[in-house]
Parts: structure tokens; sequence; C-alpha cells
């Protein structure tokens, strides 16, 4: 994190116990930085705080519920005196397979977490801290708002949507709280074991870089997007994927277009 200051800011991260958000906890404290990690259970919660150590705070709270949401924030006020950071990572996809194939449970657990969730973080954020004092909203997306897969296509839609409502807050909430959002293609999380256990070897051949993402790699990207180096950085997505997203790198090397 070399050139990233986070020296007396305080970051909460919502589903922080493994992947994603915890590189992004270790990301952010390596620069400096408080980190606040939530997750469903206070056991999860402090382990994944005793990995990052120092003033590390773990915190339980169930990203869709309000009360559980509103203490945490009230907590780490308490302990550090501000909210400067807020990413929104928690996320879930139990709506594996075609989109006509899912009930109304499953559609509103994936809704509810993806996207309400940080419609909720946010608006809190907003209300007992950044809207007076400023701050830096990060959303974790996905390269599949971006596009279409098979058995995806609700937890994309939720994606989709994070994508668009990003924009939206960064204009809302402009010009004190800036609003962006990673989008990261295949990384090594559970969460994403299904697109990458079974055929690691074929998926890395096919990315550009040779090799899947790592939940550092996005760690990394979530510290720089909440820190002063992307002060006049607002609205926008970065996409973080390795070059998956260009196509199939190991056709393309063979000689064989591919189609962007």
């Amino acid at each position: 994190m070399t050139g990233i200051d986070l020296s007396g800011r305080t970051a909460i991260i919502t589903g922080a116990s493994r992947g994603i958000g915890l590189a992004a906890a270790h990301a952010i404290a390596a620069a400096g930085g408080n980190v606040v990690l939530t997750s469903r259970s206070q056991e999860s919660a402090d382990a994944a705080a005793a990995q990052v150590g120092g003033s590390a705070l773990g915190v339980a709270a169930h990203a869709v519920e309000e009360d559980a949401a509103r203490r945490c924030i009230e907590l780490t006020l308490e302990k550090f005196g501000s909210v400067d950071i807020l990413v929104n990572n928690a996320g879930t996809n139990p709506a594996f397979g075609p989109v006509i194939d899912q009930d109304h449970a499953r559609f509103r657990k994936t809704f509810d977490v993806n996207l309400w969730a940080p419609i909720l973080w946010t608006s809190l954020a907003a209300e007992t801290w950044m809207g007076e004092h400023g701050g830096s909203v990060i959303n974790t997306a996905s390269i599949g708002g971006l596009g279409f897969e098979p058995n995806l296509g609700l937890y994309n839609a939720t994606k989709a949507a994070l994508i668009h409502l990003t924009k939206q807050l960064a204009l809302e909430l402009s010009p004190r709280i800036r609003v962006n959002a990673v989008a990261p293609g295949v990384v090594r999380t559970k969460l994403a074991a299904a697109l990458w256990q079974e055929h690691e070897g074929l998926l890395t051949q096919m990315t550009a870089l040779n090799r899947i993402g790592e939940p550092e790699d996005i760690g990394a990207a979530v510290a720089f997007l909440a820190s002063d180096a992307a002060s006049w950085v607002t609205g926008e997505t970065m996409v973080i994927d390795g070059g998956q997203r260009l196509g199939n790198a190991a056709l393309f090397r063979q000689g064989v277009p591919v189609d962007a």
C-alpha cells in the first residue's frame, strides 16, 4: 500500500470475516486506518478482527438488519470517533440456476443482501457522520453485473443494479461523499468457489494475466478508492479481473479472434 495513507480514518466493512472483505480490512489497516469488521456472528467477527490485529474491532451485524447496522455504527463512533469509509461488501447467492427456476424466497434474500444492505448502511453512515464530515463509500459489485452468464442471472441482476445505484448515490451524496464500486472477476473466495474450484487451470488459461484473482487484488483497490489518491473519483466502477472481460486469452494467443 505504498503511497496510500489512511491514518486517522475509520472504515466499516460489512461481510468481512473472510475473502474480499477481510482483504480490504487488511489493506486499509496497512495504510494506517482503523477497521470495523462485521459478520453475522460475533465469534467470526472477532476472529477476523484478530487476524487484522491492531485496533481492529469485530461486530456482529447481519447486513440487512437495521438495528444491528445502527448499533455497529454507534459502536464505531464510540470507539473511533468517525466513520470515514464504508465498504458495502456483504453478499450472497442462494439463487444458482436459470432465473425462471428461482422462487421468491431466494429472490428476496439475494436482493436484500446484495442491494438493500448497501442502501441501508450508506443511509446510516450519511445520517450519522458522512453527511456532515464527508467520506468514501465503496460497493463490491462484480463483472457479472456488466454481462451475462449461465446460472447467475439473479445474482448478476443485483450487481448490475448495484453498479447503477453507485452512480445514483454518487450524485445524490455529492459533493461531500464519494461513492464508487469495484467489479471483481473470478476471485479465490468461498462465494465464487463454484466458478473456479473444479477448473482453475482452464480459467487461468482463458485469463489474460494467466491467473484467477486473489482477495488481496480487490482489497488494494478498495483502499485506493477510499484514499485521497482517488479524491477526484466518484460514481465509477473499477473492473479488476485480470483481463477476463477481454475474452478467451488462450484462443487469442492462438490467433483466434475474441469478441470483447
